[in-house]
């Protein structure tokens, strides 16, 4: 499955059409490539620049052919019905030699001794595929110095074949927009920004242009000295024999012939194993190519259903810490103050013991349970059968308790699913993507590409509603700057003038949605006068956002946390999910609702049963038939009544109603708000587990701690945030002692009595599903490879892609309008002067436990910050790099100020990433919660801010993205190429009188 990274906002057809192809009829469809339709026939068919996500960049020259007498670029020529292609004659296999002669002009092949010489460098290939034996043009160098500034990769402008893969990557790919080629030097070359180097500039290190790369010139730094069986040894030794090996070449064919045995005995030595990413929801996935322990490269792959090439720093170089010493590699025990290692049946027999104690003495639910986000659907099955088949309560939870809970259950309420709607190709090809409260370009940064892309290439129209200028809004045509917590007024505001001017779907409405009227009515309040009033946004923003969505062919709304953590977060949600409704924009290609999932896991955890009210597949623990269900597939007897969620367990800790928790991969004591509150629950237990990689600020608490196996180390699932399940397959063995979480979670069952015999994730699996009628025919075979689900997956294995197209999982299979009310957000005393707001960074993960342990990513954002706007800064005296103090009723923290406009007035943002628990936000945040979910209200806390230290250091370092300027362009501009005096055309008319046109 292909992702589509070019999306049409109009139906071109695809109308089979005939093309001849060297005499051979070859039926395309309409609008195909030329080059494809070769490739259908020749897959060697030369081409260097030219790569399916990408597109024809029209620099090599190596694609051409011969059509109607006309020599033509393969890459950018269209197929027309009829069309006559000759690929062998004279004139077209001398225009593509010529080429390739130019190309190694720029390159100095030494593949034996070159780490790039892995079966993948398309140089190396295409010279193969072509027979090659010398060139035309020696290869001249170049007068530049290798870049190796940047952490994680290196640019060798001696290497570089100016084919503009990487420019055009960066430009209309990922859309950071930092590389371009400067055509106007006598010897051209990739320049970042404006021409800085690499760590100067403002590349985000997602990787894009290394993975095009085709050959050597830019390259992961992991790879260097690692890959090949001589590419580690000194480099002046190494620069001698290349030398020597150009001086007794006999040819290229024989030194390919040899390259071509060092690569196939590198095979041996380097495994290459798909994975499936452990950050956040967006759910890439790639290969990770290892040598023993050594991570030597992350290299994405067409097939990968949701990134196919892209990645973010993170998913291409944030794995560093698999490996860190720190890593918690043996069960221990607290004996007093301090941990001691013991073995793994003193860990389990004193977790029974205890946890058989406090049952007998408080009943089955003085236990809490908290999975995880980050560990595989297997093992959150695995987690809450635990509590409810072995330990007989309903106390489970997860973290999309913190974030996600609130949007789950406005769709739930509206529509009938608790999952996006659609998939990320129907938000590329979206005509207009509304964005609310969502950070996308940092906390999912390959899902903000495909809008990026859209929005530059293809006329997406963007709407950003959000109290930061992050770098969608500062794109967006229209960005809405709402007051803290307003959101569901101009939601419904707009709304509510949709409706009143006609401008809505009267069809879908009547034939698919219940409740209008009363809906209609609930609206009242809101009005335009009202929201421009309470939301501080111009009604002219207003009309111009509802004249938007009803101009738009499809509208998609994406949202997170922005939304979500707040005490209205759930009627906010349901105010978008009516909205998508009113206008029809649900069921069809490019519409949709999109609450962005934070975590790798935090759909599947829900999906699999981690909160106290749900079975897996969200049956409800209380319905009698359900129940029994459950009963008769596990042989046991289940609890009744739904359990404590994980806001819940804190209070009945402190009223001694929880008196045990067993927790899994949850930094709980810094993620959860009033972070002092849940430290002080922690210490109030009388027997505490956890499970994780690291000593975490949680473990700090715990009376056992158990060594967890990351997801390199395990197989399993992973289930994105449209519902996509895919599988990962183990890279490395667990390390030390420490065993995968289903391992660990079994032995701790069968401690318990459970008598679990599972000897593999895919039995987990399949129990699950075999019961859960949500994805009855999803397995394990059905996900080999790159292959994923989207549930529902019927018994045959047919997944939804997009939801509703024919009707809703509710009664009658119509959707429901919900009426809500605008809750206002938490006051504080007027001491507390300033908003703060808070969330992800794209180079750090959630806490920063993980992110923190990779050098590259901690030299490029060592500690978390305070940003401040231009104006409090000067109302305060406050310098960028100043130490400052953030007070709230609820605790306090120290951090250096970051000033920027990225923040307005009086609104304050922190980062959630700390290396330092002292700074962690939410020792400042509160208690209070959404009203229907218990989500915390964590973007509502104000505070008091106080300068401590008027001596400034900067917060934003040198090698930090944000101190660049990128530097925009169409592309690779190859125009400017073709316009230089040293450039020949090999296209056109096939010269007569040559002997080319033979």
């Amino acid at each position: 499955m292909e992702l589509d990274l070019q999306p049409s906002l109009a139906d071109t057809g695809t109308q089979e059409i005939t093309v001849y192809i060297d005499g051979e009829p070859v039926r395309v469809s309409g609008g195909t490539r030329l080059i494809d339709a070769i490739a259908l026939r020749d897959e060697k068919f030369p081409h260097i620049c030219y790569h399916p996500a990408l597109g024809p960049i029209e620099t090599c020259d190596t694609c051409i052919a011969e059509v109607d007498g006309e020599l033509v670029r393969a890459c950018s020529t269209p197929v027309r019905d009829g069309m006559k292609v000759r690929t062998k004659s004279v004139a077209a296999r001398w225009a593509r030699k010529e080429a390739m002669d130019r190309i190694l002009r720029n390159h100095e092949l030494y593949c034996t001794v070159c780490d790039n010489n892995n079966g993948n460098c398309v140089v190396h290939n295409t010279a193969m595929a072509m027979e090659i034996d010398h060139q035309a043009y020696p290869f001249e160098p170049k007068p530049y110095e290798v870049d190796a500034s940047n952490p994680f990769y290196r640019y060798d402008p001696n290497q570089c074949i100016l084919c503009g893969r990487c420019v055009e990557a960066c430009q209309n790919l990922q859309v950071s927009e930092v590389l371009s080629i400067d055509w106007s030097r006598e010897r051209p070359r990739v320049i970042w920004d404006n021409d800085v180097p690499i760590n100067e500039s403002s590349c985000v290190s997602c990787g894009h242009c290394v993975t095009v790369c085709p050959c050597n010139a830019l390259m992961e730094k992991s790879m260097l000295g690692e890959a090949g069986f001589l590419t580690g040894i000194e480099k002046d030794t190494l620069r001698g024999m290349i030398e020597i090996t150009k001086q007794v070449e006999p040819g290229y064919r024989q030194i390919f012939a040899i390259s071509e045995a060092e690569a196939t005995l590198r095979e041996a030595r380097i495994q290459k194993t798909k994975t499936v990413c452990t950050y956040c929801g967006v759910g890439c996935s790639f290969d990770i190519w290892t040598k023993g322990r050594k991570i030597l490269k992350v290299e994405p792959q067409m097939e990968a259903p949701v990134n196919q090439i892209s990645t973010c720093v993170k998913g291409k170089f944030g794995w560093d810490w698999v490996n860190n010493p720190e890593r918690i590699l043996q069960p221990m025990i607290r004996r007093g103050d301090a941990f001691e290692p013991v073995t793994w049946d003193e860990a389990l027999d004193t977790i029974a013991r205890r946890l058989n104690e406090i049952r007998q003495q408080y009943g089955d639910d003085s236990i809490a349970l908290i999975s995880s986000s980050k560990t595989t659907n297997e093992e959150n099955y695995l987690m809450q059968k635990l509590a409810r088949a072995v330990l007989h309560t309903n106390n489970i939870d997860n973290c999309s308790r913190y974030c996600q809970a609130p949007a789950t259950e406005a769709m739930r309420r509206t529509m009938g699913y608790g999952g996006d709607s659609g998939s990320i190709t129907d938000i590329a090809k979206a005509e207009l993507v509304i964005i609310v409260g969502a950070n996308t370009a940092e906390s999912h940064p390959v899902l903000s590409t495909r809008i990026r892309r859209a929005h530059k290439k293809f006329g997406q129209k963007l709407i950003v509603a959000d109290l930061r200028k992050n770098d969608l809004a500062q794109r967006a045509d229209v960005h809405l700057h709402p007051r803290p917590g307003t959101d569901l007024i101009w939601l419904s505001a707009v709304t509510k003038h949709l409706i009143d001017t006609g401008r809505y779907d009267k069809a879908f409405v009547a034939q698919r949605v219940n409740g209008f009227d009363e809906y209609v009515k609930s609206l009242a309040p809101f009005t335009l006068e009202y929201a421009e009033k309470m939301t501080g946004i111009p009604r002219e923003q207003l009309e111009r956002t509802a004249d938007m969505i009803a101009a738009a062919g499809s509208v998609a709304i994406c949202w997170a946390m922005g939304v979500t953590q707040h005490k209205g977060g759930t009627d906010t949600s349901t105010a978008i999910c009516n909205l998508l409704l009113v206008t029809g924009n649900i069921g069809r290609p490019g519409t949709g609702a999109y609450p962005l999932r934070g975590h790798n896991n935090v759909q599947g955890a829900g999906d699999f049963g981690c909160a106290p009210a749900m079975l897996p597949g969200y049956e409800r623990v209380d319905d009698p038939q359900v129940r029994a269900k459950w009963e008769r597939a596990w042989g046991v007897s289940l609890p009744v009544n739904p359990g404590l969620d994980n806001h819940q367990m804190v209070d009945a800790i402190h009223e001694g109603k929880v008196r045990a928790m067993y927790l899994v991969g949850e930094d709980m004591a810094i993620v959860d708000s009033n972070a002092n509150y849940v430290q002080a629950a922690f210490e109030k237990l009388d027997f505490f587990v956890v499970q994780d990689v690291f000593f975490s600020k949680t473990a700090q608490f715990a009376d056992v701690i158990l060594p967890a196996a990351p997801s390199l180390e395990k197989e399993g699932t992973f289930t994105n945030t449209e519902r996509r399940i895919q599988r990962l397959y183990r890279v490395l063995d667990p390390l030390g002692e420490s065993k995968p979480d289903w391992e660990i979670i079994q032995l701790v069952a069968n401690r318990l009595g459970a008598n679990w015999n599972y000897t593999s994730p895919k039995e987990i699996f399949e129990e699950a599903c075999g019961i859960t009628e949500l994805m009855k025919g999803a397995t394990y075979e059905r996900l080999e490879g790159y292959r994923s689900l989207q549930w529902p997956v019927l018994p045959d294995g047919t997944d939804s892609p997009l939801l509703y197209t024919d009707g809703f999982p509710l009664p009658g299979g119509k959707a429901r309008l919900v009426p809500v009310t605008w809750t206002p957000p938490v006051t504080t005393p007027e001491e507390f002067d300033l908003h703060l707001n808070n969330g992800r960074l794209l180079e750090h993960f959630h806490e920063g436990n993980l992110t923190y342990r990779v050098p590259g990513i901690r030299q490029k954002v060592p500690s978390t910050f305070v940003e401040v706007s231009p104006e409090l800064a000067r109302e305060r005296g406050i310098e960028d790099g100043m130490l400052v103090r953030l007070v709230s009723p609820y605790g306090a923290v120290k951090m250096r100020a970051v000033v920027t406009d990225r923040v307005s007035g009086k609104e304050l943002y922190v980062p959630m990433n700390s290396p330092k628990d002292e700074e962690a936000v939410n020792l400042l945040t509160s208690s209070e919660a959404d009203t229907a979910t218990h989500t915390p209200a964590y973007k509502e806390m104000n505070v008091r801010l106080e300068v401590l230290d008027f001596k400034a250091r900067p917060a934003i370092v040198k090698g930090n993205p944000r101190l660049g300027r990128p530097n925009p362009q169409p592309g690779v501009q190859v125009e400017k190429k073709w316009a230089r005096a040293d450039y020949r055309p090999l296209t056109g008319k096939v010269p007569v009188g040559t002997g080319q046109e033979r």
